[in-house]
């Protein structure tokens, strides 16, 4: 059995990875400790016990680590990602530390200086419908947003093939369950705050949009992104609106999609004028795309769910430390 450590396994993200671990044929999870900033959920006493030990370097070697799952703060995983490859294991980081080329794009947008710069240069981005070989080589993957994820799978294959005017802007109108927020409580994700109603968030200046423009290829004055913050517990639902040029058919445009994701495991298309839903894809690692076509306006509508924690976070570094390490994409997944 392969053994691979997570830090960070009492938040949300983490405690999906374990969960998800657990069933994994090929993978034993280990617990590492760095610092406990919520308490312990509380279990019955016929549950399941993991190895846990110290996230220190040597730890990482005498427990033969494969692989570390960071799923911690930005400023954790710069702390962290440097000791976890020298002593050795890959590592797949769930934050937003290394998404980015350079320094100065995370500066700008997470507003702090980057601490481990010298890692940016050597790592890869972790969409695989889009990366996947360079993925297979990596030590260093940076986990996609969950919000860029969504919206991606969606616009990549769209703006490759050249069917958007971007002249005249896409907007995509993203919504989230609370879990996208973390587990570190605050006042905007209390359920009193939360429940019955519908909040946007970092209207114009979300810390997820230089992913989008990163990977779809479009200019941030093409993109009006907006999240908005869902009384449910997890789930993401993105509309994506903009108006095509060369298109005369819904058909023609989910033809662009299935030579795209042909065979790609994750993503599932929908029929002209079906939808997916949130509920869809809840606990599974999918991203369903629907899509509709106004022929006489060039309007086009496209709808992207996923799981916020499971595509949107630890499903999707499952898959790639399976790519990482030579296990079967979709073990454990399916």
């Amino acid at each position: 059995m392969t053994r691979a450590g997570i830090v960070g396994f009492r938040g949300y993200s983490g405690a999906e990875l374990l969960r998800l671990l657990d069933h994994h044929p090929s993978v034993k999870p280990v617990l590492l400790e760095h610092r406990q900033d919520s308490e312990e959920r509380t279990q019955p006493i016929q549950s399941k016990q993991y190895p846990r030990v110290p996230c220190t370097p040597e730890a990482v070697k005498s427990e033969q680590l494969a692989v570390v799952f960071l799923a911690t703060p930005a400023d954790v995983s710069m702390e962290l990602a440097p000791a976890m490859l020298h002593a050795g294991a890959k590592v797949v980081d769930l934050s937003g530390a290394f998404r980015f080329r350079d320094a100065a794009t995370y500066s700008r947008w997470y507003h702090e200086d980057h601490t481990a710069p010298d890692l940016l240069a050597e790592t890869v981005y972790g969409l695989p419908e889009f990366c996947r070989e360079r993925i297979r080589g990596a030590r260093l993957v940076s986990n996609p947003g969950c919000y860029p994820t969504a919206a991606n799978l969606a616009l990549q294959p769209l703006v490759a093939s050249g069917v958007i005017d971007r002249t005249t802007g896409i907007v995509c109108d993203a919504k989230s369950g609370v879990s996208g927020a973390g587990r570190k409580p605050s006042l905007k994700t209390s359920f009193c705050e939360v429940t019955e109603n519908l909040t946007a968030y970092s209207v114009l200046d979300h810390r997820h949009v230089p992913e989008i423009l990163m990977v779809s290829g479009i200019e941030e004055a093409e993109l009006s992104f907006t999240a908005q913050l869902l009384p449910i517990h997890r789930g993401i639902l993105e509309t994506i609106y903009f108006r095509s040029h060369g298109l005369s058919s819904a058909a023609e445009l989910l033809e662009i999609y299935s030579r795209c994701y042909e065979k790609e495991p994750f993503v599932r298309l929908y029929a002209p004028g079906a939808f997916p839903d949130i509920r869809s894809v809840d606990h599974t690692n999918f991203c369903g795309i629907g899509v509709k076509f106004d022929a006489a306006t060039g309007r086009a509508v496209v709808v992207t769910v996923i799981d916020n924690l499971v595509k949107g976070a630890a499903g999707q570094a499952i898959q790639n430390m399976n790519l990482m390490l030579g296990i079967p994409e979709t073990e454990g997944l399916l």
